[in-house]
């Protein structure tokens, strides 16, 4: 009898340990993450700017592996941008689909086909990570004051290059990234990204990437613009260090702040759009490319994660249960602490959750798919630390990336 008191005793200081813990982890991030931290690009009205201004020129470059489902609503957009002053370089990086042909349709028949310049690469450079290589090589053919990377699954509204080199000139920013509107067309779109907004908002949240004093740094690899002295200054994805970086993004945010440039991550999802992935392996292997190496903490931290996750994703839906089914049992909860836990157990997850839903337009109902999220996360981060830590690497794009890179401080340039 005794020992079962004691059972109920560490049962009931575990449940309302959970309920503290979960309650304290999403009011934490709501207050790291809310809405009214969220800067804005200011949208300008979109305009007929199709001859050269004294703007200055502004090199759009997209690199572009594979990418025939996507490639021609991308180019296409940027091609009908109404800033007057660019042009657009498209990297077609070994690609064996239909991409090349559609890059040299896009360039003889589009009204805009002349501000677009194709290169075409054939192989990758030992040390060199594909995506990095391929901004390398347009920006050594660009001739813009200003660098615009963006990917080829991303397109762009009208007044989007417009509305943010605006922004960039009189604010003095050096590097702008902007947040992009997600489409999320399928049922596992809707479950994992916002469980992945979730993820990059706790680790990297915009009200610490804004502040000059912070050394949290990340940016948008679908639009980083950034001002082409500041770029070379820090050397580059020429760089050592960035050569064969998986985070390009993340990484030359990194550097870029570590010397002293004005950093800025700011909400774009009026102006540029993305499909990311199109099915459940794709979405696996691209989070799983990133999402150990994206940690901030290393190894220790990623530990805490796998910890983590499912305490403050699955349990909050299952510790209610445990609450209810001790209602009748010695040294149980009674019915009033057993509605309180429920309540603060769910209703702290729907509360951030419904916040995720509304930014990504996702409907309210994916809340209760939030357990499933993060079991899928659970083994994307497991299997991508085993990956890395074993030196199996990641497969990305056709390629095989063996990497042992770990968080290190950025040398200054």
């Amino acid at each position: 009898m005794k020992k079962q008191r004691r059972r109920r005793s560490w049962q009931r200081l575990f449940i309302w340990s959970h309920v503290i813990g979960v309650v304290g982890f999403y009011l934490a991030l709501w207050l790291r993450t809310a809405p009214w931290h969220e800067e804005r690009v200011k949208q300008l009205p979109t305009k007929d700017a199709k001859m050269p201004t004294d703007d200055p020129l502004v090199s759009i470059i997209v690199p572009a592996r594979n990418e025939e489902e996507n490639i021609r609503r991308c180019v296409a957009s940027l091609l009908e941008q109404d800033y007057g002053h660019y042009e657009v370089l498209a990297v077609d990086d070994g690609s064996t689909d239909a991409t090349g042909r559609i890059l040299d349709d896009l360039s003889a028949n589009h009204p805009y086909g002349h501000r677009l310049w194709v290169l075409r690469l054939r192989g990758l450079p030992r040390g060199w990570a594909g995506k990095t290589h391929a901004i390398h090589c347009g920006e050594q053919e660009a001739s813009g004051e200003w660098l615009l990377f963006t990917d080829a699954d991303t397109w762009h509204a009208p007044n989007a290059l417009r509305s943010a080199m605006k922004q960039a000139l009189q604010e003095k920013i050096d590097l702008l990234t902007l947040g992009t509107e997600q489409e999320l067309p399928h049922f596992w779109d809707r479950v994992l990204m916002p469980m992945a907004y979730l993820g990059i908002s706790m680790l990297y949240p915009p009200v610490l990437v804004n502040d000059p004093t912070s050394p949290v740094a990340v940016a948008n690899g679908q639009f980083i613009l950034i001002r082409r002295a500041a770029y070379e200054l820090v050397g580059g994805y020429a760089r050592l260090d960035l050569r064969n970086t998986l985070l390009d993004d993340r990484d030359l945010a990194r550097v870029v702040k570590a010397n002293g440039f004005t950093l800025r991550f700011l909400d774009g999802r009026d102006l540029v759009h993305v499909h990311m992935y199109k099915n459940f392996r794709d979405t696996w292997r691209g989070w799983r490319k990133n999402a150990y190496l994206g940690s901030r903490g290393g190894l220790p931290f990623v530990l805490l994660e796998l910890i983590g996750l499912p305490s403050v994703t699955i349990l909050p839906f299952l510790v209610p249960f445990f609450a209810w089914a001790s209602l009748r049992k010695a040294g149980g909860l009674n019915a009033l602490e057993a509605a309180l836990v429920t309540i603060l157990e769910t209703g702290s997850v729907a509360f951030y959750r419904d916040m995720l839903n509304k930014q990504l337009s996702v409907p309210w109902y994916y809340t209760l798919t939030h357990p499933l999220a993060g079991a899928v996360f659970e083994g994307i981060l497991a299997q991508s630390a085993l990956r890395i830590l074993t030196h199996k690497g990641v497969d990305w794009r056709g390629r095989q990336y063996h990497s042992n890179q770990r968080q290190q401080d950025v040398p200054t340039a």
